[in-house]
């Protein structure tokens, strides 16, 4: 980590009860959550809009771990790449999160789902680029208006989290690291 966060042990308040949280659902506090502790009076907001984003997710889990894993791939993020990669793999099977990986235009995933994270990609590489063809596109597809803004917003907050953590030095936990070295390397963007 590059800037001094609050550890576990030293953590008061709202933040230890956060960090206690984490650690009974994950069994750690994540490098994640410690990276906001340089500013408390973000970590908060940040954790919940994160929860209400995931939890009212108008497709669904799958999709918005599609989603965040793709956007995090192309930031690209060496620390939310290989985290979502893990979840990934465990909805769908490392064989095919691997796919994703590589081309999720080829990675056996529905019409829809290649249209959601194309417009995700694109999202990431350069939103102004985007168009109203590019919106048609997905109604034609039998995206909602609501579902539109739900990937937009996914995509977005991913691109946001990524890059906060890789600017302040976040690194992935071992758990969380793929045991194919090239996998790992085509995970972990330019930072090794």
């Amino acid at each position: 980590m590059f800037v001094k966060t609050i550890a576990p042990e030293e953590a008061e308040g709202e933040i230890a009860a956060l960090y206690e949280a984490e650690r009974a659902s994950m069994g750690r506090v994540m490098e994640a959550t410690r990276c906001w502790s340089a500013r408390p009076d973000i970590i908060l907001p940040v954790e919940a809009l994160l929860h209400q984003i995931r939890d009212g997710f108008s497709l669904g889990l799958l999709d918005f771990r599609l989603i965040t894993f793709v956007a995090a791939r192309f930031v690209p993020s060496s620390y939310c790449a290989q985290v979502y990669f893990r979840a990934l793999s465990g909805m769908i099977g490392r064989e095919q999160a691997v796919a994703v990986l590589r081309d999720y235009r080829n990675a056996g995933l529905s019409a829809q789902q290649v249209e959601m994270l194309a417009y995700a990609e694109q999202i990431t590489r350069d939103a102004s680029k985007i168009t109203q063809r590019d919106i048609a596109r997905l109604r034609e597809v039998g995206f909602s208006d609501l579902n539109i803004a739900d990937i937009a917003l996914a995509a977005s907050f991913r691109n946001f989290l990524s890059r906060y953590f890789d600017a302040v030095g976040a690194t992935a936990e071992a758990e969380f690291l793929d045991a194919d070295p090239e996998v790992r390397a085509a995970l972990t963007g330019h930072r090794p």
